[in-house]
């Protein structure tokens, strides 16, 4: 391109994308075709002359985002920017943005479920409203009951202003019988037939340490050591999934108060809130499986998801 050309090209450009000329205008005023400005125009593009950038103005990484959704096959993937200072910093950016995304997507015709998680928690402080809708505990108490999923579950009731069905009951119980002895108690009972109306829920993913699960904390020896020989990857509610993200078969099935695989399958949109490098081959596993819909987590695990 000649420096005339340049000139010209330039000229076309400023007035193209700084002034809001259309390419008639910009054609009447030079004495060419429009054609001829369109060709210009992408010259200018493939030249460096005109650089596009878009920025979404937002602590979410668009594209990155947009990989993840589309490698997965998500309904929705929302990847925070780092770096992070810790792990606290990561559950803050992550359940602030499951909080955004849960007041976008949400309507009145909407039930909500929730699982207890550290993150999950965070989002619940961080909803400021939501559209007046149902919401349902999907797990019974696991971790400080000042910091449990009942008043979770209360703080999301309160920004829905809506009625709500909590579990009063510890998550892992003693035995079988002791479970269903619980789930005949009038307010759990009311909660878990709740639990097919269910259209959008919010979740943890837990890895098998005491860092990354608040499930771990309560399991007995011999729990940690049948998951470990049955080479669980991740728990989602309670649930234990191996690697390629199918459930697997043990004991503490027999022992959880929460909601079950095949339920949770049933659910239209089930949102994964969860982040930190070490968590990522257990997120890994818990978009493998068949129950999780749409994703929620930091850009360090995003890219290591897409490796």
């Amino acid at each position: 391109m000649g420096p005339a050309e340049l000139v010209q090209a330039t000229t076309i450009a400023r007035q193209y994308y700084l002034e809001g000329l259309t390419k008639v205008e910009i054609a009447q005023y030079h004495g060419l075709s429009r054609y001829k400005v369109a060709r210009i125009l992408a010259a200018c593009l493939e030249e460096g002359i005109v650089r596009v950038e878009i920025n979404s103005g937002a602590a979410v990484d668009t594209e990155l985002s947009e990989r993840l959704r589309q490698r997965y096959q998500l309904s929705n993937a929302v990847v925070v920017s780092g770096p992070f200072a810790d792990q606290t910093a990561v559950r803050e950016a992550i359940g602030r943005a499951a909080a955004d995304l849960l007041g976008e997507i949400l309507t009145e015709d909407d039930v909500l479920g929730v699982a207890w998680g550290r993150t999950i928690d965070v989002m619940a402080q961080r909803v400021q409203s939501l559209p007046r809708c149902r919401v349902v505990q999907m797990t019974g108490i696991a971790g400080a009951v000042q910091s449990s999923s009942v008043d979770l579950v209360r703080r999301l009731a309160t920004a829905a202003r809506g009625p709500h069905h909590p579990i009063y009951a510890p998550l892992i119980v003693s035995d079988h019988e002791a479970l269903l002895a619980l789930r005949r108690q009038q307010g759990i009972e009311a909660a878990m037939s709740r639990w097919k109306t269910i259209t959008v829920a919010a979740v943890a993913v837990g890895s098998w340490d005491p860092e990354g699960s608040q499930v771990y904390g309560v399991l007995s020896a011999d729990d940690r050591a049948e998951l470990s020989e049955l080479q669980a990857a991740c728990e989602i509610c309670a649930i234990p999934l191996g690697v390629d993200g199918d459930p697997v078969a043990s004991t503490l099935t027999q022992r959880t108060m929460g909601i079950p695989y095949q339920r949770l399958q049933e659910i239209p949109e089930v949102i994964a809130v969860a982040g930190g490098e070490s968590k990522t081959e257990a997120i890994r596993a818990a978009l493998r499986s068949r129950a999780v819909t749409s994703i929620v987590t930091d850009s360090d695990v995003a890219a290591r998801l897409l490796d």
